[in-house]
């Protein structure tokens, strides 16, 4: 009787064992089903926001253009300014398509980036904006030139706050941090300029001239190719100090 009572006992077990696996083997199926369900939504909702962005971005490029004041053109400035200005704010600018995540220095935001964040976002906070920024970049990127996109970027990005004023654009920088034309810059004012973009506040060339002046000198290292970022995240050279 012993051995039949152990044999039903382990038959039972093994009923229970396999009832056990099939709720198991069902939760995960569900689980799977779901997460691909979820999967799928987030696909249909970034292509319908891609292709919505790619039909309204000549309009939305007309009102950004409309709104700001456009007097530097890429090609009047002498290329090496061009070159500077790349080398320190997006080095694979010619060659990514609105996004890179892999050039030393290059920092999470490309120019193109940069631009769609103001083109096509009225209030952006971080998270899952990001998201959408690096979808429209690369709608920016098709719908517009390179050439055309350094023209909004000189003329338009945030170069800090002066008397309480924001200050837009190299031309106007020049005027208010200098107090000149910008065709009458020097390639070191230049330069200071630049070394504001990535934080126009920290780095203004007024509030805090050692700061800038210390960005200045690594960057003209960089230039020289006497040192290199260390990483993707490398924007202030620590390399180069």
């Amino acid at each position: 009787m012993g051995l039949f009572r152990d044999v039903s006992i382990s038959l039972a077990t093994g009923k229970v064992s396999n009832a056990k696996g099939r709720i198991a083997e069902n939760k995960l199926l569900t689980l799977g089903v779901v997460v691909l369900g979820i999967i799928g939504v987030v696909i249909v909702y970034y292509t319908v926001v891609t292709v919505v962005a790619y039909e309204v971005t000549p309009q939305l490029l007309a009102d950004y253009v409309a709104s700001h004041k456009m007097p530097l053109q890429p090609q009047s400035l002498p290329p090496r300014y061009i070159d500077i200005l790349l080398a320190v704010e997006d080095p694979n600018f010619m060659n990514h398509h609105g996004i890179d995540l892999s050039t030393p220095g290059a920092g999470y935001t490309t120019i193109t980036q940069g631009l769609a964040k103001q083109v096509y976002f009225v209030h952006f906070r971080s998270g899952i904006a990001k998201v959408k920024q690096s979808l429209y970049a690369m709608v920016l990127d098709r719908r517009l030139s390179k050439q055309d996109q350094l023209g909004l970027f000189i003329n338009t990005v945030y170069m800090g706050t002066l008397t309480g004023k924001p200050v837009n654009g190299f031309s106007e920088a020049a005027r208010v941090y200098f107090g000149k034309d910008f065709t009458a810059l020097t390639e070191d004012q230049y330069i200071a300029l630049v070394a504001m973009v990535v934080g126009p506040d920290g780095y203004s060339v007024v509030r805090f001239p050692a700061r800038n002046a210390e960005r200045v000198r690594r960057i003209r290292k960089l230039l020289r190719g006497e040192c290199k970022p260390s990483g993707l995240a490398d924007v202030y050279y620590e390399g180069c100090k």
